[in-house]
């Protein structure tokens, strides 16, 4: 199929009509920001906000400063059910965000160290505790948990981490007679209950709500006035460059969910449990400050030579071996003979095997993006023809401006 990107499609296609492109966003690309900064684009601010709700007060909540002999590893801190438990008391939803579906990553053996790998990826299976289902998340590969260790024997197997699954578990016990409804892809599998389930939150059937990033975007909740995201901080240590911005795009749209009726009693809040309080990423969050952040991830970028200060072109290889893979990424690197991209060793994909399948990627860098269209102009014909050539089975596309690494 077609490899596009919807923004630069549109952009371009305003381009030749000669017609004007309007791109909206609270947290826009960086790409976008930049292009802003240096007058490329016109950047046009709504300073308030629609409805006149006032944005939620955010706090954010060190994990550190809890007792170290408590041994807490729950995403429910004391603190954090308290202030749950205060604004159901005033009648008001709240909503809990963690971006992670299922009851638990993993199963783990304590005995002998087995863990829920799945056959076909490399990935764990996750724990569903609803269908007592072990679940592939890449390949759906599926089955019943077993009733002992795989391994070794052991009975005594158990999860790993925490899910959506769980956490709504955790607070209808933590909170009794509170109404807990979770929405991720796999309470809203058959047709209707999408919206069946965002009804009853709009007409306040609902106190806490627990979702993954579906509930975080898009959604006009007048009754919350809540927000509260547990265990953010796996995205600061990607090794992918991008992870930072899709971070705190992910949290100011969560935040963005409370608050939105100004009629409301009380201020909105949200609340950033972390271990990590004082990264720059979290602070420029507190005060709301999306120019702050987009200026110091730009400064780094362009110390490192990231975009938006170079362009890049992923070639991805997929085949039944990585050797398969990796020899086709490697002729493909012997024919990129142009001194004026750089083209990096490849290397496995984050996720190296998906259903049988290994995949590689191959990083191609020019500092110009006019270099980078001439070198691919000449380069993808050949690869078709190395295609041709190798004999082994594999498939390959060329993915220009990656949006994961």
């Amino acid at each position: 199929g077609a490899r596009y990107s919807a923004r630069d499609l549109a952009v371009w296609r305003a381009h030749d009509r000669r017609i004007p492109v309007v791109l909206g966003s609270a947290t826009p690309s960086l790409e976008s920001w930049q292009h802003a900064e240096s007058a490329r684009y016109e950047r046009l601010t709504l300073a308030t906000r629609i409805g006149g709700g006032a944005l939620p007060r955010v706090k954010l909540f060190d994990m550190k400063s809890l007792p170290a002999t408590s041994g807490v590893t729950t995403a429910l801190t004391a603190p954090l059910l308290a202030a749950l438990k205060e604004r159901l008391d005033r009648g008001e939803q709240s909503l809990v965000f963690l971006n992670r579906r299922g009851y638990a990553p993993v199963l783990h053996c304590g005995e002998c160290q087995w863990k829920s790998d799945c056959p076909h990826c490399s990935a764990w299976r996750v724990f569903h505790k609803r269908d007592r289902t072990l679940r592939c998340h890449h390949c759906g590969f599926t089955e019943r948990v077993p009733r002992a260790c795989p391994s070794c024997g052991n009975p005594d197997i158990a999860p790993l981490g925490r899910g959506t699954e769980r956490l709504e578990e955790q607070l209808a016990e933590a909170l009794p007679g509170a109404r807990v409804l979770r929405i991720d892809a796999d309470s809203t599998r058959r047709k209707g209950e999408l919206e069946a389930q965002l009804q009853a939150v709009h007409d306040g059937a609902v106190d806490i709500l627990v979702g993954t990033q579906m509930i975080t975007k898009g959604h006009d909740f007048r009754r919350i006035r809540f927000v509260a995201a547990v265990n953010p901080d796996g995205a600061l240590f990607s090794s992918d460059f991008r992870a930072p911005e899709r971070l705190f795009a992910l949290l100011m749209q969560a935040g963005g969910r409370a608050g939105r009726d100004a009629a409301g009693q009380t201020p909105a809040e949200m609340w950033v449990q972390t271990w990590h309080r004082d990264h720059a990423l979290y602070q420029a969050l507190a005060r709301h400050d999306y120019e702050r952040f987009a200026r110091d991830q730009l400064d780094e970028r362009r110390s490192a030579g990231l975009p938006p200060f170079s362009h890049l072109a992923l070639l991805r290889a997929e085949a039944r071996t990585a050797e398969a893979a990796q020899a086709f990424l490697e002729a493909a690197s012997r024919l990129a003979q142009d001194e004026a991209v750089l083209v990096y060793p490849p290397v496995p994909h984050a996720v190296a095997r998906v259903a049988d399948v290994e995949r590689m990627q191959m990083l191609v860098e020019a500092s110009q993006r006019a270099r980078l269209q001439a070198f691919l102009r000449g380069w993808v014909p050949q690869l078709i023809a190395l295609k041709r050539e190798h004999k082994a089975v594999l498939r390959w596309a060329v993915d220009v401006d990656p949006l994961a690494i």
